[in-house]
């Protein structure tokens, strides 16, 4: 399920209102069209992956913490 370039642009609208940041970006991934990567000012946070299932199509953002980067 490729990601089109309009999904794109809209998912990245609609991540920048719900965070109220817009130093947050997206850009596809250069190995699968399948999810798109998701940055805050240039620093990669997470995933966002497309998913259809009985003509539904849902978007999934997916970001892991690393325990070393939570504050003391």
């Amino acid at each position: 399920m490729e990601i089109t370039p309009d999904e794109l642009i809209k998912i990245q609208a609609f991540l920048r209102s719900k965070f109220g940041n817009d130093g947050l970006a997206v850009r596809p991934r250069s190995q699968t069209t399948d999810s798109i990567e998701v940055l805050i000012n240039g620093e990669f946070i997470g995933l966002v992956y497309k998913d259809e299932d009985e003509g539904e199509t849902s978007y999934d953002f997916n970001m892991a913490i690393l325990n070393i980067d939570l504050p003391e």
